[in-house]
């Protein structure tokens, strides 16, 4: 795409009939701007092979990654940001840890309900968040996701609420070494 990019800059460039002072130096500043950002693509692409081969030397790996919604990038943040999950008691500790614990908002006497903090480690939240976005294709996950939904929650609500269900869910599977097994639905007694 970079390349089908420039080359549609330089057509334009080249049937351009009016001429504006500094034509001539986008010659110059567009193939150096190319260069730069190939790079960093290059830098990226170099770094992301580094945290996959990383990732997958770590013996939870495989634990992290078996839950759907749940890849590299997120499996590197939960690691780096919580750790194998020993560091925290509970899965509500590790939640408030990540920003998804639900906090009561009240002043004086007045109570206002349960909100999201707005505390609590970015990156992590960002990433447990994303994650539950991308679990929405997971079976589990999108019953969970439309339950809150009926509730009326909105969409970002309904996908907090996701993400603090499954930060549950990967704070046991980190604390036994489970990899994850999507609940079964019960059978109903007659």
């Amino acid at each position: 795409m970079a390349e089908r990019l420039i080359d549609e800059v330089f057509a334009a460039l080249d049937e351009q009939t009016v001429i504006v002072p500094g034509t001539s130096t986008l010659d110059l500043v567009i193939p150096s701007l190319a260069c730069s950002l190939t790079a960093v693509h290059q830098q990226r692409r170099a770094l992301e092979n580094q945290i996959t081969a990383r990732l997958e030397a770590h013996p939870l790996s495989p634990v992290l990654t078996s839950m759907p919604g749940v890849a590299v990038r997120t499996a590197a943040v939960l690691l780096v940001t919580a750790g194998d999950g020993t560091n925290f008691p509970t899965a509500a500790h590790l939640a408030s840890y990540a920003g998804l614990a639900p906090t009561t908002k009240s002043s004086g006497t007045s109570i206002h309900g349960e909100h999201a903090p707005r505390s609590g480690n970015r990156q992590l939240k960002r990433a447990m968040f994303l994650s539950a976005f991308a679990a929405l294709h997971d079976p589990a996950s999108r019953t969970y996701y439309d339950k809150c939904r009926a509730r009326g929650k909105t969409h970002t609500q309904a996908l907090l609420c996701l993400a603090r269900h499954r930060i549950s869910v990967l704070f046991a599977m980190l604390r036994d070494g489970a990899f994850y097994e999507p609940r079964r639905p019960q059978a109903t007694a007659a």
